[in-house]
């Protein structure tokens, strides 16, 4: 089995566009997550906002890949100084073998070759699975945002 993060292609993104549509089912039903999707992932229609990701050359747009299929995707906006992950997500039958960990390995190479000094990311609360996983990159929590519904 080869893992591998690489940058996507036009031929990818009909995958990519289901994948992101399944990451989306699965953090909706989490606390925080329907506003996370609101507020932090690009809406519908998920071909054109891929497409557009993929010809701007502050956005990084990755295939994580299990010999050579993809099986997750990253999202990344490059914001001046910093890095935001704004979707990372592995097909949960994928996960556990190294393709998150791939991807990340990307995003940092291309945030340090954009000139950012840094990388923020999104973790639900609750979702001590993802908070972990950013951890073992050296991201830590830098802001609490606190939230009520009225």
């Amino acid at each position: 089995m080869h893992v591998a993060a690489r940058p996507a292609e036009a031929t990818d993104l009909p995958v990519l566009v289901e994948l992101a549509r399944s990451a989306r089912r699965e953090q909706a039903d989490h606390r925080g997550g329907p506003l996370l999707l609101a507020r932090h992932c690009r809406p519908e229609p998920l071909d054109l906002a891929f497409t557009d990701a993929l010809a701007d050359p502050t956005t990084g747009l990755w295939a994580g890949c299990i010999d050579r299929v993809p099986v997750g995707y990253a999202l990344v906006s490059a914001d001046g100084e910093v890095a935001v992950i704004e979707e990372l997500h592995v097909e949960a039958e994928a996960r556990a073998v190294g393709v998150g960990e791939a991807m990340l390995d990307a995003i940092v190479a291309w945030a340090d070759e954009v000139g950012c000094t840094g990388i923020d990311a999104f973790a639900l609360p609750g979702a001590r699975a993802t908070k972990n996983f950013f951890e073992t990159f050296g991201l830590t929590a830098r802001l609490l945002v606190l939230h009520r519904d009225l």
